[in-house]
């Protein structure tokens, strides 16, 4: 069973809403999955016993599928990616693997960020309060940060760690991505971790090399990236992009072609942005803004297709996640891995006494002389006087988590089970802990969780099951979330697509929902199964849940999404009203039955 950072609770109801379903997924063999599929596992001049357990086991699952040939070899060694860039590509597991979830946060600003304030120090303190165990520094990109300001973080990061050694404290940079939007990036400490960050900032940054910020310059900071991981310069980096559909300028050829970019830099989005308080109501104290600040509208450089829906948060989360059948489910639709993460993006901080002495005027002089612009960071934050409720941010930890399963504890051990896609976001503390797990109901040890790539033969029945560790105490708004609904949605894999502006794949909607009225008030645990009969294609499945306060119809009509979250009202979109949880979801790839076979 998995945990947040406090682990699962020990006391169990079994089996306390068991459902077997019937679905018989009629999909399309993948048909090409060059772009995604990269490193040691598709290349084939290194042999099975050589490999490392997840690329051998992402072999067969290629192999079985079909999907392994010359033509797929050839691109993984063409593309370069190291063995431990391209460690994150879905993998089964053996039945009975357990993993400590780590809870972090991979988007933070402090007083190196032109609009933040805080120093790293309590940034951190604050993140181990909120139970997190992993966190990324991540100060906004530009001129003046690429000049000195990632030099100058370090020396603080540096001290983050030794003052809090049970806190992983990452640095990285918020990158302004050519011609698109916000991204994170970082890297896993090392010697190298400073150069590595400035020289991309500087070669690479949308608005320190705006005469040339084309989305061709995006995708050559990611090789760049990917070259540093390969000559051994850091030991590894990635990459995710922020708030993806807040303005609009994230088109889907654009995020293909950073998840299709060498070396498996960047593998997802923040499914759910941060400022999440934004949208508390001025009646209750709160700013009265959009969630999220997502309030915008199209623009010039916004992509065209996408629809005005999709400048809003439904559910606290962002439009290419919440939708089913909508961009993310695209992505997945192809076979090809694209996870999703949940963050603060904290920069001041909703209920807060303390305010930037100089009101974040770039050119300040701050009471010890500090100057934003000549200096790379602003005086330390001061007392205010009042409490500041116009804020729309909380802490790290205190609503917005990110689930990372390990098997042991470490700064690679984490980015690399990212890479894996063993993720699973929440809000508010709605749930515990969350276990996934996708067997065939066949002779066979072999399971697969969230991330992975499950090989079973055609005509197999596949068991998806899901237990939930329901919230055993108060969050840090002081009440217990209660779990309503578990949502299972299952899509085709199709394979790739011709058009890659697409955004929706109509194969894909929620197939059985699971009423959890019946078990939230006790604890403990419950878990959901569904059966997939006689599986004639490959598939994929995910969950989500929430605590059943805010749904409407999905955006592509009841038949696909009976029951999804609500489109979120500016000015009035309380976060504590509206929880939900997301998995990353685990794929299913048939191969053909073997002589003699039933």
């Amino acid at each position: 069973m998995t945990g947040a950072h406090h682990g699962a609770h020990g006391h169990t109801h079994g089996h306390d809403h068991l459902a077997e379903n019937h679905t018989h997924p009629h999909t399309h063999e993948a048909t090409a999955v060059e772009g995604g599929i990269l490193g040691e596992a598709v290349d084939l001049s290194v042999p099975d016993a050589e490999l490392s357990p997840g690329a051998l086991s992402r072999r067969g699952v290629l192999r079985g599928a079909g999907l392994l040939g010359a033509g797929l070899s050839a691109f993984g060694a063409a593309a370069g990616a190291s063995p431990a860039a391209a460690a994150g590509a879905p993998a089964g597991d053996r039945r009975g693997t357990r993993y400590q979830w780590l809870a972090g946060d991979h988007h933070i600003h402090t007083q190196y960020s032109p609009d933040g304030m805080y120093r790293v120090s309590d940034q951190v303190r604050a993140a181990g309060q909120y139970g997190l165990d992993w966190m990324v520094i991540t100060d906004h990109g530009g001129e003046t940060h690429s000049r000195i300001g990632v030099e100058k973080t370090n020396p603080d990061v540096r001290e983050a760690r030794q003052d809090n050694p049970d806190m992983l404290v990452f640095q990285g940079l918020e990158w302004n991505i050519p011609a698109a939007e916000h991204g994170t990036v970082f890297v896993a400490p090392g010697p190298h971790e400073v150069s590595v960050l400035q020289q991309f900032e500087q070669g690479y940054d949308g608005v320190v090399q705006r005469a040339s910020a084309d989305e061709a310059l995006a995708v050559a900071g990611l090789t760049f990236l990917a070259r540093q991981v390969s000559d051994g310069r850091t030991p590894d980096a990635l990459m995710l992009a922020n708030h993806p559909a807040r303005n609009g300028i994230d088109s889907p050829h654009e995020i293909r072609g950073w998840r299709d970019a060498p070396g498996r830099i960047a593998i997802g989005m923040e499914g759910a942005p941060g400022h999440q308080a934004a949208g508390i109501p001025t009646d209750s104290l709160g700013p009265g803004s959009a969630r999220g600040y997502y309030g915008n509208s199209p623009r010039a450089d916004s992509f065209a297709g996408y629809p005005l829906e999709s400048y809003r948060t439904w559910g606290g989360f962002d439009w290419m996640t919440s939708t089913v059948g909508g961009l993310w489910d695209s992505l997945l639709a192809e076979g090809l891995p694209w996870w999703v993460t949940a963050n603060s993006d904290s920069h001041s901080n909703y209920g807060d006494w303390s305010v930037n002495p100089t009101g974040n005027d770039r050119n300040a002089t701050g009471p010890d002389g500090r100057v934003f612009e000549v200096d790379g960071l602003y005086s330390d934050p001061v007392y205010g006087g009042q409490i500041q409720t116009g804020r729309g941010d909380f802490w790290p930890g205190y609503y917005s988590r990110t689930h990372v399963g390990v098997a042991r504890g470490g700064y690679r051990q984490v980015m690399s089970a990212m890479r894996d896609g063993r993720v699973w976001v929440d809000h508010g503390g709605l749930v515990d802990g969350v276990d996934v797990r996708v067997r065939a109901l066949s002779a066979t040890s072999r399971e697969s969780t969230l991330g992975g790539s499950l090989r079973v033969r055609q005509g197999d029945d596949v068991e998806v099951s899901i237990t939930v560790a329901l919230a055993s105490g108060p969050n840090y708004a002081t009440f217990r979330p209660e779990l309503a609904r578990v949502d299972l949605v299952l899509g085709q894999v199709t394979g790739a697509v011709t058009d890659r502006d697409v955004f929706t794949t109509p194969s894909t909607r929620v197939v059985e929902s699971f009423d959890t009225t019946g078990v939230r008030a006790r604890g403990g645990t419950a878990t959901f199964t569904h059966t997939v009969r006689d599986v004639g294609g490959p598939f994929y499945v995910r969950f989500r849940g929430t605590d059943g306060k805010r749904s409407q119809v999905g955006i592509y009509g009841a038949s696909i999404d009976p029951q999804g979250p609500a489109l979120d009202v500016e000015g009035d979109a309380d976060p504590w009203e509206d929880l939900w949880f997301y998995t990353n979801p685990v794929f299913v790839v048939p191969e053909g039955r073997t002589r003699g076979s039933r």
